[in-house]
């Protein structure tokens, strides 16, 4: 079997994990679950997992919640170096384990933002960043955001793009929040592709055609509905009356769905049936699909037997368990 490359994987560095807690003391829900998970600050149980499979290795990242939604920008921007510096260290005592990571940012504070990117790039070792689909609820095609997109294009470097809803977004208009964890379940994907259109109609990918953008859980709902966001927005417009959207798709330089199809989607279903990843890995096709778990909070055993059941050709599932992964971290494995 191929060497494995999971590019989505999430850790609490000890020192991070101290600030976050000193600047935000009553986290709650996902606060609270990620308490739990020992593998998130227990290395040696973390490296007891990730020796069952083999030739596995981790790009690690932080979970949620977002920085941008528990500090102030000045304080945020702290946070994202001290994040920053301690998985870089993570990777510099464990190449074998994290070859790389993607870095912390806190976008309330785009300038600073900005820095630490091409710090945590050129000087971390950083393959690129971690961006959530709204900042603090903003949308992420905002154009204040332009320069942000502009720096990580000029740096060649991944994104990975990250849902953050929350229960404070309720089901109904009737309530006040949403209930039975439907914001972990169904808004998560609805708010990845929601980020994924909007950045395609703000031209974003013909400012920055090369700019490499991994969504997580497979690019949401775009791959299981793409016929309401091909041919449905072919008509974009016609069913809105207070506001003008007749010049959006004449406005790319390409049909909307051809940028989709630029998207990187990973595996991360929550050890998903193949029948998800097969639907998935036909839309994005087998060049533009990585292998990620969200370990540990999702299963890695669960997510390299639902690849298997694909029963793709050898040259594809390498592709899909660590080429195109090499190819976004420029790295050979």
């Amino acid at each position: 079997m191929s060497p494995i490359i999971d590019i989505y994987c999430h850790i609490f560095p000890d020192r991070y994990f101290q600030e976050m807690t000193r600047v935000a003391p009553n986290l709650t829900n996902i606060g609270k679950r990620l308490r739990g998970i020992t593998k998130l600050f227990d290395l040696d149980a973390r490296f007891k997992e990730m020796d069952a499979f083999g030739d596995y290795r981790q790009v690690i990242s932080l979970p949620n919640p977002a920085i941008e939604d528990i500090a102030t920008p000045d304080v945020g921007i702290g946070l994202a170096r001290i994040a920053n510096d301690a998985m870089a260290e993570l990777c510099r005592k464990h190449p074998e384990r994290f070859p790389t990571f993607a870095a912390a940012l806190c976008l309330t504070d785009i300038e600073g933002s900005i820095g630490e990117a091409r710090r945590a790039v050129r000087d971390l070792g950083a393959a690129g960043v971690l961006v959530y689909t709204n900042v603090a609820g903003e949308p992420l095609d905002d154009p204040k955001f332009a320069p942000f997109f502009a720096a990580i294009a000029e740096l060649d470097a991944a994104i990975w793009l990250h849902p953050v809803g929350t229960a404070a977004m309720p089901d109904y208009p009737s309530e006040k929040k949403s209930r039975f964890e439907m914001w972990w379940c169904f808004h998560w994907p609805y708010e990845t592709s929601v980020a994924m259109v909007r950045l395609v109609f703000s031209g974003l990918f013909d400012r920055h055609p090369s700019l490499k953008i991994i969504t997580h859980h497979l690019g949401g709902m775009i791959p299981y509905y793409d016929g309401r966001v091909g041919a449905g927005l072919e008509v974009l417009g016609q069913r809105t009356s207070d506001e003008d959207y007749s010049q959006i798709l004449p406005s790319l330089k390409r049909p909307h769905m051809d940028y989709l199809h630029d998207f990187y989607g990973d595996t991360a279903m929550f050890g998903g049936g193949a029948h998800a990843l097969r639907c998935g890995l036909e839309f994005f096709g087998a060049d533009k699909v990585v292998f990620a778990t969200d370990t540990p909070l999702g299963p890695i055993g669960k997510t390299i037997e639902a690849v298997k059941k694909l029963e793709l050709a050898p040259e594809d599932q390498r592709k899909l368990l660590c080429g195109n992964a090499e190819k976004l971290l420029k790295m050979r494995f």
